[in-house]
């Protein structure tokens, strides 16, 4: 299997060698198992260890850092192939992706030499602690503790909905160093194996059952002062600052996933006949998946458009990257849902694999920011007066691996 492992700066002829060892991958390694890991809630770490060989466990991370150092536009174009072969495998090598970034972005050389190998080889997963059980959209609220405790800051608290919990290396934790609202927010790296850290049972989920979500518990846990990511009171930026290269990955989920059903949908009214006739000769079926194409190529442009903007570090990133969220993940939801109905009775059924689909891609309307704030994000953008400051980037703190992004709402 080729290795993903090309400059950031790619020819068509390598982004489709690229692209190629990708889809082998979903498509050997991801889709033969999804139903079973779906049906059993399997998580499967070995096939993530096969993701991490193949280069895929730090897509976005600096070649220096022993990452491939990709280009926002093609990140996008490899998280579609994944999702065609599992929407909830994908989603998660994207949550991976987004915390070995942040350390890769704001570590120090001594975080980075300790956690770097182990996350981009895969042999070590990451898991992202914001969300809390009373501050999901209000992010800026959260009121899990960091005391400074002379060479140690002890954190208290507990996180909502973190995927990967119990079974990641390191958890990048939000806690409240200072005074509410965001700036007294400090982002830490703490390990797995913490003393005082423990995990709630595994939620019952409408989906993504292939991949563990739990609380994370953090019941005074010590971790020394030099396991601050960033500076004290910097930790919503860098939060914020992860949040637009995560709102495209899972909008490319999206797409992967509602293609792979739109392919299957196109499949079946070939074969299934109705009133004497192929399904696929009725105009109204014609005119369905027509629809369904469509929407899925306008979602594509999208995020191809708000994967450029945070590759030209433009000034309007955030808000094309809450456009590109909000409508491919409405759209994918749709037409995998459009697909089930295609399938009448059949699409209800476990062994079509419609139906997971459309279960997974549910929560991509609520994770990384609720649809319903990305629509806040774009309207407040829109309706800031003619000629006003620039919103802030990163509370003034620009990322070494040079994504200049503004704060934003999230989940």
């Amino acid at each position: 299997m080729t290795t993903v492992a090309t400059p950031t700066t790619m020819t068509s002829e390598e982004r489709a060698a690229i692209l190629g060892a990708v889809r082998e991958f979903a498509e050997t390694e991801l889709a033969p198992f999804a139903a079973e890991r779906d049906e059993k809630h399997l998580f499967p770490r070995d096939t993530l260890m096969r993701a991490g060989e193949l280069g895929l466990g730090g897509i976005y991370v600096r070649e220096e850092s022993g990452g491939t150092g990709l280009e926002r536009v093609d990140t996008v174009a490899i998280f579609e192939e994944l999702a065609k072969g599992d929407p909830t495998i994908a989603a998660y090598i994207s949550i991976h992706n987004m915390v070995v970034w942040m350390i890769d972005g704001y570590g120090t050389d001594a975080q980075l030499a300790r956690w770097m190998p182990e996350l981009i080889a895969m042999e070590g997963l990451g898991s992202y602690c914001l969300t809390e059980p009373g501050a999901g959209s209000d992010a800026a609220a959260l009121a899990t503790s960091a005391i400074r405790d002379g060479d140690e800051y002890v954190l208290t608290g507990v996180k909502q909905f973190i995927s990967g919990a119990g079974e990641a290396a390191v958890y990048i934790v939000m806690a409240r160093t200072g005074a509410p609202g965001a700036r007294g927010i400090t982002a830490f790296l703490v390990p797995g194996d913490a003393e005082g850290l423990s995990f709630g049972a595994p939620e019952k989920k409408m989906g993504w059952h292939a991949q563990p979500t739990r609380q994370v518990i953090l019941d005074g846990v010590r971790v020394p002062a030099t396991n601050m990511l960033g500076s004290e009171g910097q930790g919503f930026a860098i939060a914020m600052s992860a949040l637009n290269g995560g709102r495209l990955n899972i909008a490319a989920c999206s797409i992967g996933g509602a293609q792979w059903a739109l392919d299957r949908a196109v499949q079946y009214v070939h074969e299934r006949e109705a009133f004497g006739e192929p399904l696929a000769e009725k105009q109204s079926i014609l005119f369905a998946v027509a629809d369904m194409r469509t929407d899925l190529q306008a979602a594509r442009l999208m995020v191809r458009d708000g994967a450029q903007a945070v590759d030209e570090k433009a000034p309007d990133a955030t808000m094309r990257c809450a456009m590109a969220k909000r409508f491919a993940t409405d759209a994918g939801f749709d037409v995998a849902n459009k697909a089930l109905q295609l399938h009448g009775g059949y699409g209800y059924l476990q062994d079509y694999g419609i139906e997971r689909v459309v279960r997974d891609l549910r929560v991509h309307q609520i994770l990384e920011g609720t649809n319903e704030i990305m629509r806040l994000i774009v309207g407040r953008e829109m309706l800031r007066p003619s000629g006003s400051a620039s919103l802030q980037r990163n509370g003034g703190n620009v990322p070494r691996s040079g994504d200049d992004q503004h704060p934003g709402s999230a989940s």
